[in-house]
């Protein structure tokens, strides 16, 4: 097969490499890849939205198969150009990515089908988000309805607060059009774990689980990132709250989706808080997540392209979806400053150890080439993933494998999977 991935992060690196191991995999291509992706794909210098670019690409290259890594292409609908003109491809079409592309929507979709989530209003006033706040408990939570690259999240402690949020979302535009419309939703308390899972229209099968680590800083302190590293399996997601979400929460997902007329195929990446009150749904992705893909894919026994035919042919219920009896711990590599302002174009030195250790990885999120030589080109650069007989052993395999590796303005969190020692 020709397979094409769309994308250019470490969750693209981490697809590539899981991709690059199917025996059935002949040529594969990325678009626009990374320094890292090169290893395994010939990268292609086409954008993620670029639609038309990227279908003539298929059809001259005989694409097999396409798989979309990206929310933004997802969202927009790349996914139907490239059916339109008959490329099989992996991934939500546009009247089913708009699970992850409009929060409004996923919180009507919950309420209407009784799936558990916060409570929660939605507007598209700001006057009348301000009159609502007047009478809210705080903490209170503000979320612009559309994509804001993970960023677009406020917890707002008091009323100025959620006031001055309110503007920075609605008015000031802070996160472009994405603050058009505003989910005003009540705050939950409790473990965060992340579930990716394969849709097949009808059958869902879900992943190992996860844990994501959003905030700059140690301690969960500053601002939002898109991730800074994660853990898999999650030990707080036992086998009750699994019984729980696959009653309550998956399935009845999908079976919504398909109920609204819009049959969603690919992955969808479950969000979940686990509360007093049980799981609720903290938010839907429509794709795999980044960093989580990084500790989920190496630890998937499965052929990976043989799962994604099963979600586009809809036989994902004759698939057994495998993972080994390990974990996995992934740190991010972040050019200092990031997410605000960081220096690109250093040198990168010590990625060739990686390939001297077995269950040792290092996926690429930022970086390019300047020559012969890899150069950071983001802010998150790296992600170093490192496997271990349980989490502990995976973690301080995962933080020795980051000293191998150097950059100037290196910067990472010390505290990734501290929660599993309260486990």
């Amino acid at each position: 097969m020709n397979v094409l991935i769309v994308g250019s992060g470490g969750r693209e690196h981490a697809i590539a490499a899981s991709v690059a191991k199917s025996p059935r995999a002949d040529k594969i291509y990325c678009a626009p890849g990374n320094a890292g992706i090169a290893e395994y794909a010939q990268c292609v210098p086409i954008g993620a939205m670029e639609f038309d670019k990227l279908r003539d690409f298929a059809k001259e290259n005989a694409i097999d198969l396409c798989i979309v890594g990206m929310d933004d292409p997802l969202v927009g609908g790349l996914v139907d150009v490239l059916e339109e003109a008959g490329i099989r491809t992996f991934g939500p079409k546009k009247n089913a990515a708009i699970l992850e592309g409009s929060k409004a929507f996923s919180k009507d979709l919950m309420k209407k089908y009784n799936i558990p989530t916060a409570a929660y209003e939605n507007f598209t006033d700001p006057k009348a988000a301000v009159a609502y706040l007047e009478t809210a408990k705080f903490p209170i939570v503000l979320k612009a309805d559309g994509l804001a690259l993970g960023k677009g999240v406020l917890i707002c402690k008091d009323l100025e607060e959620a006031k001055a949020g309110v503007k920075e979302i609605m008015l000031d535009k802070k996160f472009g059009t994405a603050g058009n419309e505003m989910v005003i939703e009540e705050f939950m308390t409790g473990r965060e774990v992340s579930v990716l899972s394969f849709v097949d229209g009808k059958t869902i099968k879900t992943m190992t689980s996860a844990q994501d680590h959003k905030r700059a800083g140690d301690g969960d302190t500053g601002l939002n990132t898109g991730g800074m590293g994660t853990f898999s399996p999650s030990p707080f997601y036992t086998k009750e709250v699994e019984e729980f979400c696959e009653k309550y929460v998956y399935q009845a997902t999908v079976d919504a989706m398909a109920a609204e007329g819009r049959p969603f195929k690919g992955v969808i990446f479950f969000g979940l808080m686990l509360t007093e009150d049980g799981p609720k749904v903290l938010e839907y992705n429509a794709r795999f997540g980044d960093p989580e893909a990084q500790v989920v894919l190496p630890r998937m026994k499965n052929d990976i392209l043989e799962v994604m035919e099963a979600c586009i042919d809809g036989t994902l219920d004759q698939v057994d979806l495998q993972f080994e009896d390990n974990a996995a711990v992934c740190v991010v590599l972040a050019s200092e400053g990031y997410p605000v302002s960081y220096e690109k174009g250093f040198p990168i030195t010590g990625l060739e150890e990686f390939k001297k250790h077995e269950g040792y990885y290092c996926f690429h999120a930022g970086t390019k080439f300047d020559g012969d030589q890899i150069v950071t080109n983001g802010g998150r650069v790296l992600g170093v993933t490192a496997k271990g007989k349980d989490l502990k052993e995976a973690r301080a395999n995962a933080y020795a494998a980051t000293e191998w590796v150097n950059f100037k303005n290196k910067y990472m969190r010390h505290d990734i999977g501290k929660a599993i020692d309260e486990a």
